[in-house]
């Protein structure tokens, strides 16, 4: 099976800004894109294969038919005909709302399919830009209600400045927020289960704030106190970093600039590879060649074995 790519979903929004296309070099005139949904199951927004032999194929009709050849025996039995994760690249431009996802159990019991584990990677954001993660007060669900209702909420957040290759980990649970300047690359279970818990008390056009899932919120939160949510690591050229190892996905950062091979003979899943800078060529053991450069995403079936990578290039590994 070959090296996929998929065409990017853009997604323009009120909050969006515009750096999503020239990173993606793409020849587009789509203004205030907020998202670039790079590949999705999500139904009526799946991902596209945009060349080869599946072109125009949907990434859930290759699930369907291809099953394991595609995703992985193990996730196959697990998640059906479900793509596991949706990868986006997200430019902000305003502060968006402060949010949590409920765990897979609570989403259950509040009658939804899935809950939310996700991670972010920051890409070259502005230089005052800023992430909202996690809560640094203890408080508890009465207090969380209150402070919504005043508008406090925002002041039981630890707020970090962000920079290129910032990594943060966000487990369902975890109160968090993308504020405006932020430019990050998104990893996260396949769900489109989100709470709003505060919104700056903003107004539609239409003069209505925008619904509030203040009680079910408070339901999903996690009120664990942590001294520092960031995820720490060491870079190093050559050689996998790892980032985030959880039961929904595994992540690790690559830097090369010299020729690696990638060994996935042990591994039975997808492989998802998010290039970040630079640009390379993808050799399969069969001889499928692909280019891959920044802003580009490619999958990578689970009957791949080895891919060499050739080229310069810093890009996010990430696996079920």
């Amino acid at each position: 099976m070959e090296i996929l790519k998929f065409k990017p979903l853009l997604k323009s929004t009120i909050w969006g800004g515009s750096k999503i296309i020239p990173f993606k070099n793409l020849g587009s005139e789509q203004e205030n894109v907020g998202e670039s949904w790079e590949v999705s199951g999500v139904k009526n927004n799946e991902s596209v294969v945009a060349q080869g032999k599946y072109e125009g194929r949907n990434l859930n009709q290759l699930v369907e038919e291809l099953k394991e050849k595609l995703v992985g025996k193990e996730n196959y039995e697990r998640f059906g005909n479900t793509f596991p994760l949706l990868v986006k690249f997200i430019d902000a431009q305003q502060d968006l709302s402060i949010q949590v996802h409920p765990d897979d159990e609570t989403a259950h019991r509040q009658g939804k399919p899935m809950g939310k584990t996700e991670m972010w990677y920051a890409l070259d954001s502005d230089t005052d830009a800023t992430l909202r993660v996690g809560l640094k007060k203890a408080i508890t669900p009465e207090a969380y209600k209150t402070m919504v209702e005043d508008g406090t909420i925002v002041d039981a957040l630890a707020q970090y400045n962000l920079k290129a290759d910032d990594c943060f980990f966000i487990p369902a649970g975890r109160i968090h927020a993308i504020c405006k300047g932020s430019f990050v690359a998104e990893i996260q279970q396949t769900s489109d289960v989100t709470y709003r818990i505060y919104d700056y008390k903003r107004r539609d056009k239409d003069g209505n704030y925008r619904q509030l899932h203040t009680e079910e919120a408070a339901e999903a939160i996690d009120y664990t106190v942590l001294d520092d949510y960031r995820t720490h690591y060491e870079p190093t050229k050559n050689q996998p970093v790892q980032l985030v190892s959880c039961p929904f996905f595994s992540t690790a950062v690559y830097d090369l600039d010299e020729p690696m091979a990638l060994d996935y003979s042990d591994l039975d899943s997808f492989v998802i590879l998010i290039a970040l800078k630079g640009e390379a060529k993808l050799v399969t053991a069969d001889g499928d060649e692909v280019a891959f450069r920044q802003g580009e995403t490619v999958m990578l079936p689970a009957t791949a074995d080895v891919v060499k990578v050739e080229g310069k290039i810093k890009f996010l590994e990430t696996y079920v």
